[in-house]
C-alpha cells in the first residue's frame, strides 16, 4: 500500500481545526509538534525593531495516497493556507514504507469506503 505524509505549517489556533478537517476527509490521526518557529518572506518587526517569530504547530499526517489530496485539500481549506503570507503552508511527501498502521487501513475502509 502506498502511503504520503502531509506536514501542515499552521498557527497554533487553527491546529484543531486542521485536525478536524483532516479527519473527516479521511486521515486516520496526527502527530503535532508544537511551538516550532520559522521566518516567512518578511521579517515581522516588533516595535523594539526585534524579529518576532510566532509559535506555530507542525501537524504530520500519514495517509493512504488514494486519499491524500482529499486530506490536503481539507486541511488546506480548513487552515485559510492560500488566504495570506502569514497563514501556513502544506505539503506532500512521497513515503516509501510504513509499518504499524494494518488495523488503521482495515477501520478506516469500514468508515470511509472506497467505491
Amino acid at each position: 500500500m502506498d502511503f504520503k505524509l502531509l506536514m501542515v505549517f499552521v498557527d497554533q489556533d487553527r491546529t484543531d481545526t486542521v485536525l478536524t478537517a483532516a479527519r473527516e476527509a479521511g486521515a486516520t490521526g496526527a502527530t503535532i509538534i508544537n511551538n516550532a518557529q520559522g521566518q516567512g518572506l518578511k521579517p515581522q518587526l516588533t516595535f523594539f525593531g526585534l524579529e518576532f517569530m510566532a509559535s506555530r504547530s507542525v501537524i504530520l499526517i500519514l495517509v493512504e495516497a488514494r486519499r491524500s489530496e482529499d486530506v490536503l485539500n481539507a486541511v488546506s481549506t480548513a487552515g485559510k493556507l492560500d488566504e495570506s503570507l502569514d497563514t501556513g503552508i502544506a505539503l506532500e511527501i512521497k513515503v516509501s514504507k510504513a509499518l504499524g498502521l494494518t488495523e488503521h487501513i482495515k477501520a478506516l475502509s469500514k468508515e470511509h469506503p472506497f467505491d
